[in-house]
């Protein structure tokens, strides 16, 4: 599947938003609280933002979030099979908390 208008900007956020047009979109991958509310300011309405956090304080914020503007929370549990004596188990890695929230027009 091609995104021929997808652009995708690697920058250090919030002061990434100050130059670029109001986004279709938003993914927030990490960088605290500060990061989520800024992108929350940045979106338009009508569009949707999309949070991940392993770190508490961003899932505190997250959590508050949700419960004064709704959307959607998800837990993500990950774990890849590794040794474990002579045997194989599982070694989880960090929970993901995501949030999915789509602005009101």
């Amino acid at each position: 599947m091609a995104f021929p208008d997808l652009r995708v900007i690697v920058d250090k956020a919030p002061k990434a938003f100050a130059d670029l047009p109001p986004p279709d979109a938003i993914f927030v991958g990490g960088g605290g609280p500060e990061v989520i509310a800024a992108a929350l300011e940045a979106l338009p309405p009508g569009r949707r933002l999309v949070v991940n956090a392993v770190t508490l304080e961003s899932q505190a914020a997250m959590i508050a979030l949700h419960g004064s503007h709704g959307g959607e929370l998800m837990q993500i549990q990950l774990a890849k099979a590794g040794a474990l004596g002579g045997y194989t188990g599982w070694e989880p890695a960090r929970p993901q908390l995501q949030w999915r929230f789509e602005k009101p027009s």
